[in-house]
């Protein structure tokens, strides 16, 4: 199983919403096609298609577990957890 296929698992798990670092999620986010612009510590995400626009900032190098939940709402609303749309 891939790296990527992992965390979108534990992200649609939604039992592990403090346990995910900055990284981790700002990457899923630009393979699933999101483009990133920085502003600050500010990270911002936006995807051709999507409306919602993500803002993401760090916290001791984890993001906040509210920041992970709107995620997983946008995966889940735009059915972007699996198959060609996740690439």
């Amino acid at each position: 199983m891939e790296r990527r296929d992992r965390t979108i698992e534990r992200l649609l798990r939604g039992s592990s919403d403090a346990d995910f670092s900055f990284t981790e999620i700002c990457t899923l986010l630009r393979r699933m096609g999101f483009a990133e612009r920085v502003r600050g510590d500010h990270h911002i995400f936006t995807r051709h298609g999507v409306a919602e626009i993500l803002n993401l900032q760090p916290r001791q190098g984890k993001a906040k577990p509210y920041q992970v939940k709107q995620v997983r709402s946008v995966v889940l609303k735009y059915s972007l957890g699996g198959g060609r749309d996740a690439v």
